[in-house]
Order: C-alpha cells, then structure tokens, then sequence
C-alpha cells in the first residue's frame, strides 16, 4: 500500500504522476487528504482523497509515503501532526519516503537527510540541513526519493516503480507512457 498525502494548496502534478503511474502498474494507492476529503490543489484543480488522515492504518502493508510539494501544500503538510507522525513511522521501520519539489524541506527540517543526498527545488536547498544536493533531477539514497519539481514529475515517478518494483518494469512503463 502506498499512502500520497494532499494539503490544500498541493502541486497537482507532482501528486497524480506518481499515483497514475503506480496505478498502471498494479500498486494499491491511496490519496490521504490532510484536514478534508475534497483538497484543491496550487492550481485550483479538486482532488476527492481516498480518505482523510488519521484513518489510514499503518502496518506492515506500507510500502511507500508520497509527499508532493507545491505551496502552501508543502507547509500544510508540514504543519499536520499525523503527517509527521507518518513520516516518523515511515523512517522508522526502512519504509520508502517520497518527496518532490518543496516537500523535501519537510524530511530536512526533520534532520533526517544529514548524512544522505537529497534534491529539492531550487530556492530550498538551505532546508535540507546535512544533506549533500548532487545536481541530479531524482535522487535515491536508502529509502529516501527526492526530486526537483513539477518538470520531473514523470522522472520520480518511474524512479518510484523502479525501486518498488524493478528496473524493467519501469522501462515498460516508461515506454508505453512515451516518457
């Protein structure tokens, strides 16, 4: 299972890419809406979430958190004590954690990238406190997935299949969406 966390003001595409993608390959993913079911996005867009937070279940069925940025969806989530508690489970027990965009700055401002490399959007790399920032677009180190933003929505999300699936999945997909 894998949970994507929606705050009002989320970017929309850093958001469905990747459960469009996990979708098509089978994966059972859930919208969680932080504080209400219907979230609109930084763009005005609505999303009817899956469920609202705080009904979801962690267990060992968890495969994966997805935290989309965009503004203020990034401090929303940020601010929500259940998403932190996620996160907190999440890294706890080695469970992927994905954050593109602003997102990033959650993880840390959370102190969990010292040490690791990490990714963000230009303008907030000084909120990734210890991590190393490569120049790449996706970024992979332990558990953690980090991106630039909305232009490599597509590039996280077949990063995301790679890692929950395997490398040749990801290739087909990335194939039959014409990535």
């Amino acid at each position: 299972m894998i949970y994507v966390y929606l705050a009002q003001g989320f970017e929309e595409i850093e958001a469905l890419t990747p459960v469009d993608m996990l979708r098509r390959c089978g994966a059972d993913v859930k919208l969680i809406g932080v504080g209400a079911k219907n979230i609109v996005g930084a763009h005005g867009i609505c999303v009817e979430c899956d469920m609202t937070i705080g009904s979801e279940v962690y267990d060992n069925r968890l495969e994966m958190i997805i935290l989309p940025g965009g503004m203020p969806g990034t401090l929303n989530l940020e601010k929500c004590e259940n998403v932190q508690k996620a996160i907190d489970f999440a890294f706890e027990k080695s469970i992927y954690i994905a954050a593109i965009c602003a997102a990033p700055m959650i993880l840390g401002n959370k102190g969990l990238l010292c040490g690791k490399s990490a990714v963000c959007y230009m303008g907030f790399e000084k909120y990734l406190k210890g991590a190393d920032i490569p120049s790449s677009r996706v970024c992979v180190c332990d558990k953690i997935i980090t991106a630039v933003g909305m232009g490599a929505a597509g590039e996280f999300s077949l990063e995301l299949v790679k890692q929950l699936y395997s490398p040749e999945k990801a290739q087909e997909l990335k194939e039959a969406t014409l990535c």
